[in-house]
């Protein structure tokens, strides 16, 4: 009988503690294969330093529920790239050695793209060196760009902020008669699923998202511009929602064009982009003569838990529980995905995708989703992403403040 050790990495999302919890409730149902439960606090470089905690508290009733609708990464995370083992044998070598320590038999890693690449990587070691080690990765991201699944756990919620977020800010706007225009900045550096969710936002009664910039196409401010004052002529408010990572024909970010002295990056040496709707607020401002607001939501999108998708919730413990199966019969070096069945009623199955197509690869809107003009999706998105954003779950407060899950170590 061997341990199991989870880690959260990258981004946090509204829903990445449902599945850790359905991680944390795999272990405890697979009691026969599985001993102790132990989290690993801010990641792999958490790992490295052994700042792994018992978890075996959660046992207790209610702490998993506080623990699914707590925002954020209960354990902590990091943004590290790491070294291919050929060059840096020394620091894997040390990570199993913890692993040997604490008896770890199974590793699960939740997060997104950069830590499907940690998986990967991990995976390919433990093969390497004949260790029985099972290495899991779960899904996790707001972009919504991994490769080979339907989608992403943390998607639908944060879907559903962006939808409903615009969608009050247009009542918000109908309080005076006076032309004037909104620009949503949403995040999305290369995959534009985010920002298209601004288009959820529509029904019959409610016209919320008028022009839509993804990153999947190339910006062009003349023709944005002349969209942007089409629609002023047509009616008295344009809502607009605009990618971080919108970029010119030539690849490059607006961002980092209209502010050149700024080239910040993270860690993994992605350029910051944040800010973008500002610039296209001065533009329309200076060259449509329009009234214009500009708003940022950040990480508000990725930690409104008290907004989430109950799709999303129950999906991403899911993938967590399913994860642990997966592992218990024997596999490595996979992810938990989601299989679409059928639409209509919306039906997915949870199937195990092998890392290495997912590690490094984003998957971006396809050209059939985007509409003919580039500033807007159709209604294939539509149908697409509309079942992931529904359902609320009953989520707990107590003096009108959303609980969390308490630190159990």
């Amino acid at each position: 009988m061997k341990n199991l050790l989870v880690i959260q990495s990258g981004g946090p999302t509204a829903v990445i503690n449902s599945s850790l919890a359905g991680v944390i409730k795999g272990g405890f149902d697979h009691a026969d294969k599985i001993g102790k439960v132990y989290g690993g606090l801010y990641g792999i470089e958490g790992v490295a330093e052994e700042r792994i905690v018992p978890l075996e508290k959660f046992k207790e009733d209610g702490l998993l529920d506080l623990l699914k609708q707590t925002p954020s990464s209960y354990l902590g995370s990091c943004r590290k790239k790491l070294p291919k083992f050929e060059e840096d044998r020394e620091f894997y070598e040390k990570i199993f050695e913890i692993f040997k320590k604490y008896d770890i038999g199974y590793f699960f890693c939740i997060g997104g793209n950069d830590s499907m690449d940690t998986v990967d990587k991990m995976s390919r070691y433990a093969d390497e060196i004949g260790s029985d080690v099972r290495v899991i990765g779960v899904p996790k991201t707001i972009d919504n760009d991994l490769a080979l699944t339907d989608h992403t756990p943390g998607y639908g919620s944060a879907a559903k902020f962006i939808a409903n977020s615009l969608r009050q800010l247009k009542k918000d706007t109908e309080v005076y008669s006076m032309p004037s225009v909104v620009v949503l900045e949403a995040m999305g550096r290369n995959a534009g699923w985010l920002t298209a969710a601004a288009a959820l936002a529509n029904d019959d009664s409610t016209q919320a998202a008028d022009v839509i910039c993804l990153p999947e196409v190339d910006f062009d401010f003349d023709a944005f511009l002349a969209k942007v004052e089409k629609v002023s002529k047509e009616q008295e408010t344009v809502m607009i929602a605009v990618s971080v990572g919108i970029h010119d024909k030539e690849g490059n970010y607006i961002m980092e064009n209209i502010k050149s002295m700024q080239k910040e990056h993270d860690r993994f040496g992605h350029a910051a982009l944040g800010g973008v709707g500002q610039i296209i607020r001065n533009s329309i401002a200076s060259d449509l003569g329009l009234k214009v607001r500009s708003i940022e939501l950040s990480t508000l999108q990725r930690c409104w838990a008290s907004g989430a998708s109950l799709c999303d919730v129950n999906e991403a413990f899911d993938a967590g529980y399913k994860g642990v199966d997966f592992a218990c019969t024997g596999l490595t070096g996979v992810v938990p995905g989601f299989k679409r069945i059928s639409d209509n009623p919306y039906k997915i199955e949870i199937v195990p995708y092998d890392v290495r197509q997912i590690a490094n690869v984003e998957k971006k809107i396809p050209q059939e989703m985007i509409s003919t003009d580039g500033f807007g999706v159709t209604d294939q998105f539509i149908k697409y992403a509309l079942p992931l954003i529904e359902g609320e779950p009953q989520v707990k407060y107590n003096a009108g403040q959303l609980q969390f899950a308490p630190r159990v170590w």
